[in-house]
């Protein structure tokens, strides 16, 4: 079987004429010939049913074993866009329960799996170019998903399904690898906050501290985020001022000075985010003594934003009258967020503080 459909694909590799044929003779020249190649029988209407008939359409070809449709094939004429009749061949399989479907033009051939999930485009589990790939590599791939043995014994159906898994962990990847991007970036990941610094100091012999470092990557993701919104949108100029001070509202305080916060209906004059923490946290040190060591279980990923050991900080501030320190070398953003969790630990809501910038 494969020395004969290796020669045949070397044949047709090599006899250019494929290009202009029309639907009647690719079928003839190309297609049968290769199902025959694959052991099926073009002149049994039991394996081979030419124009089947589903619900109201047609279908170039049914490939059939023991009266059930295995495998359905449309043939169109070179030339012609394939994209324009997947849905239709596709649909046709979904309803008749079709697991293989095929759409070719006798140079491209596409392979779909129709009950899989996905996009038809992500049902195309795999692409045959006869004139790009090596005949050997068609001749395995043709006889692995579409000769009768393989399509009776079900493992045509096996081998594409390999495929298929490859290719939607693939996609899956693609499509996450932005998100995981913007994730490390958004929550100021210490290990990428860490490997920033590092190069800052290769490239200058100065190293920046972790907030600096996390303030320039908090404003780097407001001002990319912004750009991309103006770029889809069309946005004006008065319009990215709009969107810049929503990006502040939304707990966003890169490049902001605090003038002040409020607590419970009480404002507090303060000059840096590193004073709204240490006052925030001597709050609930005075309000909530018996339980302030509660605050030790708040962790970064790599060292803690409180603790009893001084080396275990870069920039320790210790509590009033307490042997807990706070670790201060953090950016504007992580500070709110670190602030608001130590008033969650108390029952306090983020409602309970509102922030006031310059």
């Amino acid at each position: 079987m494969e020395e004969e459909l290796l020669k045949l694909l070397e044949e047709i590799q090599f006899d250019r004429r494929l290009v202009s044929f029309d639907e009647a003779a690719t079928k003839q020249t190309v297609i049968l010939r290769i199902l025959s190649c694959l052991g099926w029988n073009p002149f049994n209407i039991d394996e081979i049913y030419p124009e089947y008939s589903v619900g109201g359409g047609r279908v170039d070809y049914a490939l059939r074993h023991n009266n059930y449709n295995k495998v359905f094939m449309e043939v169109k004429k070179v030339g012609e866009d394939l994209e324009n009749h997947q849905a239709q061949l596709l649909n046709y399989s979904f309803q008749e329960g079709v697991k293989l479907a095929i759409l070719t033009n006798g140079i491209t051939w596409w392979f779909y799996l129709p009950l899989h999930e996905g996009s038809w485009e992500q049902r195309k589990f795999y692409t045959i170019e006869i004139y790009d790939q090596s005949a050997e590599e068609i001749t395995q791939k043709f006889v692995d998903f579409l000769s009768e043995e393989n399509v009776i014994s079900g493992k045509a159906i096996e081998n594409a399904d390999k495929i298929y898994k490859s290719k939607q962990k693939q996609y899956l990847i693609k499509d996450t690898l932005p998100k995981a991007w913007n994730k490390l970036i958004k929550e100021a990941d210490e290990n990428l906050i860490g490997l920033l610094a590092e190069t800052t100091e290769k490239l200058c012999g100065y190293k920046p501290d972790q907030a600096t470092a996390e303030d320039f990557l908090a404003s780097y993701v407001q001002k990319m985020e912004i750009s991309v919104t103006a770029s889809k949108q069309g946005i004006s100029r008065e319009r990215i001022k709009i969107a810049k001070s929503q990006f502040r509202e939304g707990e966003r305080y890169t490049g902001e000075s605090i003038s002040s916060f409020t607590f419970k209906g009480t404002k507090y004059e303060v000059k840096t985010w590193k004073d709204m923490l240490i006052q925030i946290c001597n709050i609930m040190l005075a309000t909530h003594r018996d339980r302030f060591e509660q605050v030790l279980n708040l962790t970064g990923r790599k060292r803690p934003y409180f603790t009893k050991t001084l080396n275990e900080l870069r920039i320790p501030e210790r509590t009033n009258g307490t042997d807990i320190y706070i670790e201060v070398n953090l950016g504007a953003n992580s500070i709110v967020k670190l602030s608001r969790d130590v008033l969650s630990l108390f029952g306090y809501t983020k409602d309970d503080l509102s922030i006031e910038v310059r």
